[in-house]
């Protein structure tokens, strides 16, 4: 009733595959139903629709429900050539253990394993379609599943649909963000709301058989809140009982029902209709969780086997239970709670405890965060502190930290003996780290810090876990602060004070420890791996000092990270190896070094793949997209861009760098305007934290846009800024950049004796570094000042160098900028090389689709007197080149480099739409390529004079 037009929708988005649908709405208010229509839609018909569960289990049972939907559909796993991977599923799903690949050897690293059987499940999965998954009550799914289900966005098979449905409100993980990165594009998402009173009463009279009027609609609605199901429960309720023929007509005939809390008097009212032992029955299930545990619910209560489920059968006879998916559950997770809450007080902590016992003296494996709920609940602090903690380090041991940081948190909330609250805050400091539970860990960590009289090595630890939170959660300043303060309660903890010194020599991420600061943290790291003799922090440290070495252009940086990839010692440890890869190319990155960035990036996702150490994966993205702009490949690249800011909505260690990558996409090709509020935002944000890396870069390239918006002044005042930060770091390197854009604005206002003070400082700082980016700057920074002073001649060829060295390190949009401006000097001096030279120039901006940087181009061949050079230029054309009024709009946002996906949701047109109007744009435009679009429509623009961005 009243879900037309979302079955609809529903229908045609799982039709499209590979799509992703999330459907949300609270309890009863539709979503299973909504399924199951979907099941048994005549558009699906030979489309299989395989459903799965997630319970409201203490218990972690990693990707029960997919593995639970693999076992019931065994009929549609044909034996085959698959990929040896799959047969990691054989010990999880024994019905396909006679069709699947013998399992491959075991890995020593759980989270390796758990890949593995992401892997070998994404591929089944792909074999046994085209098919619709479904996974129902995902705000129960535990972090397994989620993991899997991001992971499986990420490689969705092509022929398959997921379909999610989910409370509203009911789920801690982040299920819409995690699909953000889906290579279908994102998810259609449909939320069910009550119905509206009409719609009650539509529903009322089909259920009652009869019309029913609108003041009975009405109360219906008013009682029941338009939730379906419990309107359901009311109506069937009523149905059941002897009413007046025209009851449906009276207003008042729901007066009696405690509305809305109806269904809570339905179900007690069945409950009480149910023999004895099938309340007591139905009680125990109640406290076990669903689905129904016959041999535990027979030990607890002492009943035989036979009596249980003769108790089941009344209950599923009443409409208390029902089967599902061959297994007997509470028809309604209300229903489930009502029972449980109908139980008195002692009652329920007898029967958590006597479960408990009972799961206790099973044979086999403890479920040890099975027995922390259960104790939980039946007030026994000892034994729930003793088993949550044990349900921490198994988690830990799996690779599951965050759920070992949140059972950590749940210990901690209870009084405990100061000895044991120390051991599990230690144990949640670490696990919170790894886990990401900043939100529950810090203020706990905070508190302790705060409140206790803490032992020295203690103190140290939470200290030094409190400070690599803030770091996670983007707190630059404060993380740096917290490590420091840890220092001297770590100097009995070698490997602990390596590690935390190690981090104190990261140069990028605080404002005001100047290099040497950071040096002389390295040096000490060094001591103490000296003392602590582990392989491992020893590694640790070097890698910190290469690039510590990096970032300054220090030319021992690069023999030292030779010496470290050839090293046996690194192999042995492929985390500390995938992030030496990604630390190193990124700061190779820094320095304008892209060609070994890309060798060190090769190298990091050769390692992660091989290690299958997801963690790492985000950061490698960021940083390949990172690289890939640097190195001209520009082809996806906004789009990227945007996904990974859409994708870390919060603010986190790596926001900013996301947010940098997209404000210097929207600079080439995006508003004027958005992009200097973007980084205007940036800026903000990286002061309040104290980022120092991503505030140089957000306030060179604000300097840098500005310029090119005429806003001098503006320009000169954010590179001084820069500049300035940079003088305080003590990093030249860092200056080079914000120096040029400074020694521009200066020149710009003709005060060049004070560009040219800047310049030698520069160069004095400099020295003989080993940075591209920096050298070039320099380099260009001396032809200004040169050209300033006349000497024309002598600044061409400063401006030759620069672009030599750009070219040299692979420095694709900077060899553009150094071409376009060598071309514009040498055309105002009269020479025939510098229209060809702009044109060059324009090309490469275009092959990236630089949209802005080809306007500006192209204005400087205006007023230089030089022709356009393409073959359609001279003429206007009407209606925008031929192209219709939504061609050219879509054409446009394609020229900025926007994708399909993206242009659809601008515009509310189907990504089908988008790539039709693009075709034809192109068609029509004799075009080849969108950089090719860019070009032909920003002239015309020009032409016309119409603003292009913005």
């Amino acid at each position: 009733m009243g879900r037309t037009s979302e079955l609809e929708s529903l229908v045609h988005k799982v039709r499209d595959t590979p799509s992703l649908v999330v459907i949300d709405g609270e309890a009863g208010v539709g979503k299973s139903r909504l399924v199951r229509e979907l099941a048994t839609d005549p558009a699906l018909a030979g489309m299989p629709v395989l459903i799965g569960h997630c319970e409201q289990l203490q218990e972690p049972l990693p990707l029960a429900p997919v593995l639970d939907v693999l076992s019931h559909h065994a009929d549609l796993v044909r034996p085959g050539d698959y990929n040896p991977i799959v047969g990691a599923l054989a010990p999880l799903v024994p019905e396909l253990g006679d069709r699947l690949p013998p399992p491959p050897p075991e890995l020593a690293d759980q989270r390796a394993a758990r890949h593995r059987v992401f892997r070998a499940t994404a591929e089944l999965l792909d074999r046994m379609g085209p098919a619709v998954l479904v996974l129902e009550d995902v705000h129960w799914a535990e972090s397994s599943t989620f993991d899997f289900l991001t992971f499986l966005a990420a490689h969705q098979p092509a022929g398959l649909c997921i379909v999610l449905t989910l409370r509203s409100g009911g789920s801690p993980l982040p299920v819409r963000e995690s699909f953000a990165r889906a290579a279908s594009g994102p998810p259609l998402a449909l939320t069910l709301s009550p119905l509206d009173p009409a719609g009650v009463g539509e529903l009322a009279g089909r259920i009652l058989g009869t019309e029913v009027s609108a003041g009975f609609a009405a109360t219906l609605h008013e009682r029941t809140g338009g939730i379906p199901f419990v309107a359901e429960e009311v109506l069937g309720a009523l149905h059941e009982t002897p009413l007046p023929d025209d009851a449906a007509q009276q207003d008042d005939v729901l007066t009696d029902l405690a509305v809305p809390t109806a269904l809570r008097d339905v179900v007690l009212g069945r409950l009480d209709g149910v023999a004895e032992g099938t309340r007591e029955v139905l009680g125990v299930a109640s406290v076990l969780d669903h689905p129904v545990d016959v041999d535990l619910i027979a030990e607890v209560t002492g009943l035989p086997p036979a009596k249980v489920v003769e108790a089941l059968v009344d209950a599923i006879t009443a409409g208390l239970l029902h089967e599902q998916d061959g297994q007997v559950r509470f028809r309604h997770v209300l229903a489930e709670q009502i029972v449980y809450d109908a139980l008195p007080t002692p009652t329920r902590r007898l029967l958590h405890r006597t479960v408990a016992r009972a799961i206790e003296d099973r044979d086999g494996p403890r479920p040890v965060a099975r027995l922390a709920h259960h104790y939980h609940r039946a007030g026994d602090v000892t034994r729930f502190v003793r088993y949550a903690e044990d349900a921490a380090d198994l988690a830990v041991s799996h690779g599951d930290d965050a759920h070992a940081a949140r059972l950590l948190v749940q210990a901690m909330e209870v009084g405990l003996p100061t000895e044991q609250r120390l051991r599990l805050a230690v144990k949640l400091g670490r696990a919170a780290v790894d886990g990401l539970a900043h939100e529950e860990a810090v203020p706990l960590l905070q508190q302790l810090l705060a409140g206790e009289l803490l032992p020295g090595d203690v103190r140290g630890e939470l200290r030094f876990a409190l400070g690599r939170l803030f770091r996670q959660q983007g707190l630059a300043d404060a993380g740096y602060r917290e490590i420091e303060r840890a220092l001297p309660d770590l100097a009995d903890n070698p490997d602990l004070l390596a590690r935390a010194l190690a981090i104190l020599a990261a140069p990028e991420t605080v404002t005001d420890r100047p290099m040497a600061v950071h040096a002389r943290r390295g040096e000490e790291a060094q001591d103490a791996a000296r003392r602590s003799g582990a392989v491992e922090v020893g590694l640790a440290v070097r890698i910190a000092r290469a690039s510590l070495l990096i970032e300054q252009g220090d030319p021992e940086g690069w023999p030292l990270v030779e010496a470290l990839l050839g090293d046996a010692a690194l192999p042995a440890h492929p985390r500390e190896h995938a992030r030496a890869c990604v630390n190193w190319a990124q700061a190779a990155l820094h320095v304008g070094h892209v060609r070994r960035a890309e060798r060190l990036l090769a190298e990091g996702r050769r390692v992660v793949a091989a290690a299958e150490y997801l963690r790492v994966n985000d950061v490698i993205e960021l940083v390949a997209a990172a690289v890939d702009c640097a190195a001209g490949r520009w082809g996806d690249l906004a789009g990227r861009a945007h996904e990974l800011v859409v994708r870390r909505p919060g603010f986190d260690a790596a926001s900013l760098d996301d947010r940098l990558l997209h404000g210097v996409m929207l600079a080439a090709s995006g508003g004027a305007s958005e992009a200097a509020a973007h980084f205007t935002d940036l800026v903000e944000d990286a002061v309040r934290v104290g980022a120092v890396w991503p505030l140089l870069a957000g306030r060179s390239a604000l300097a840098r846009l500005l310029l090119t918006l005429d806003d001098v002044e503006g320009s000169a005042h954010q590179a001084d800024l820069a500049v300035a930060a940079a003088r305080v770091k003590g990093n030249w390197v860092w200056a080079a950049e914000p120096m040029l854009c400074l020694v521009d604005a200066l020149v710009a206002q003709g005060r060049t004796a004070q560009a040219r003070v800047h310049v030698e400082e520069l160069a004095a700082g400099l020295g003989a570094v080993d940075a591209p980016s920096a050298r070039a700057a320099l380099l260009t920074c001396r032809a200004v000042v040169a050209r300033a002073d006349g000497d024309h001649a002598g600044a061409v060829g400063l401006l030759r160098e620069a672009r030599a060295v750009v070219v040299e390190a692979g420095l694709r949009q900077e060899e553009s900028r150094a071409v376009e401006r060598l071309g514009e000097w040498l055309a105002e001096d009269g020479d025939a090389e510098g229209a060809a030279l702009l044109e060059d120039a324009l090309r490469g901006y275009g092959a990236r689709a630089a949209s802005n940087d080809v306007a500006r181009v192209t204005r400087t061949l205006r007023r230089l007197g030089l022709p356009v050079p393409y073959p359609w230029r001279g003429g206007r054309r009407s209606n925008g080149l031929g192209l219709s009024g939504r061609e050219r709009e879509v054409a446009l946002l394609a020229a900025r480099g926007r994708t399909n996906r993206q242009i659809a949701a601008d515009l509310f047109l189907s990504p089908r739409t988008v790539e039709s109007h693009v075709r034809n744009a192109l068609r029509k435009l004799d075009c080849t390529s969108r950089a090719d679009l860019a070009v032909r429509l920003l002239d015309a623009a020009e032409e016309d004079r119409a603003p292009v961005a913005g």
